[in-house]
């Protein structure tokens, strides 16, 4: 159903008034009623490369889909795992599943069918669910944060902390956060006026690279963008390295060496998806920043959003004794299932 969201056009992006056929005096711009799609350049023009990329990049997404997809599985099937963290990992698996099937399966298609167009529709649709997912998975990871936070440093009183109805409210409010700050990009993107260079040096569309092909005035763009980030991704990232320090600080006053390797172990998991992903993040950035290449782009591109989703199953299966159990028991009962 997601894929076909990315291939057809979404309801807001219903042509207005407002956004009828403009000119700009002496210049080349037209608006997006004038042409139809736009270039993805990806990571590799060799017909050899692209066929080697194809298969790498589908046994990827397929690794992403059913390992995220075993984890949730496996935590609705053991109720043993029906506890608070192990419902918002569920919910990051299920983030990781919708990220990657908004950017994957597209470069795909246009791999098979040697042909590197999206339609305007198809490259806004497919901005606002990145957006959506990306930004989703930013609170998931704070929210897990401040459950390791409540475990560790109040475990007496954790269980009415992190009670289901507070929890089921965390992720509800998280997902409403996202979906505004996705639909006003979008929105804001809808007014932009485009040059005739359409071309997009990633293999997904991106928010801040469409708005650099515009030829029209971008600053509340830009400022939208920089106070979406700063608060967004901010806030959440703030909560989490806070949870942490006060984890850090409650676990050091332990006198059990036994507890404390117990309460960092806990953790470990989330660590590592955490610093997959704000680390994937950051490398983008640094490599936007410092290089002009449009393939160093691509590359950098590609690990912050196929990397760590693929990773994240992993992480948490290999770590955490419980999962490893409950996916014994599930895929033991499998057979018999079928």
């Amino acid at each position: 159903m997601l894929l076909l969201l990315i291939q057809e056009p979404f309801i807001f992006f219903s042509f207005h008034p407002i956004f009828s056929i403009r000119f700009i005096k002496n210049t080349e711009c037209k608006n997006h009623t004038d042409f139809p799609e736009f270039l993805l350049l990806g990571l590799a023009d060799d017909p050899e490369l692209q066929s080697l990329l194809f298969i790498v990049l589908l046994s990827m997404y397929l690794v992403t889909i059913l390992g995220n997809l075993l984890i949730v599985l496996t935590i609705i099937s053991d109720t043993q795992l029906h506890t608070p963290m192990y419902f918002f990992l569920s919910n990051l698996s299920f983030t990781d599943i919708c990220l990657s099937t908004t950017t994957i399966p597209k470069m795909l298609m246009n791999i098979q069918a040697q042909n590197q167009s999206i339609t305007y529709t198809g490259c806004l649709t497919q901005i606002y669910f990145v957006l959506v997912f990306a930004s989703f998975e930013n609170f998931v990871l704070a929210v897990m944060a401040y459950d390791r936070y409540a475990a560790i440093c109040h475990p007496l009183t954790y269980t009415v902390i992190m009670n289901s109805h507070f929890c089921g409210l965390l992720i509800l409010f998280s997902l409403f956060i996202s979906i505004v700050n996705s639909l006003l990009h979008s929105l804001m993107v809808l007014q932009l006026i485009f040059c005739t260079n359409l071309e997009i040096p990633l293999f997904f569309c991106d928010v801040v690279q469409l708005i650099k092909l515009a030829c029209s005035d971008t600053l509340i763009n830009n400022i939208l963008i920089y106070f979406a980030t700063s608060v967004f991704a901010g806030i959440p990232m703030c909560g989490i390295i806070f949870s942490y320090t006060k984890i850090v600080s409650s676990v050091l006053r332990m006198p059990s060496a036994g507890g404390k390797h117990k309460a960092f172990f806990t953790c470990g998991s989330h660590l590592s998806v955490v610093s997959l992903f704000y680390g994937t993040g950051l490398g983008v950035y640094i490599s936007s920043a410092l290089t002009n290449s449009s393939r160093n782009t691509a590359v950098a591109s590609m690990m912050y959003t196929v990397i760590p989703q693929m990773l994240n199953p992993f992480i948490y299966s290999l770590r955490n004794r419980d999962m490893k159990g409950a996916l014994r028991k599930l895929i033991s009962r499998t057979p018999s299932l079928l």
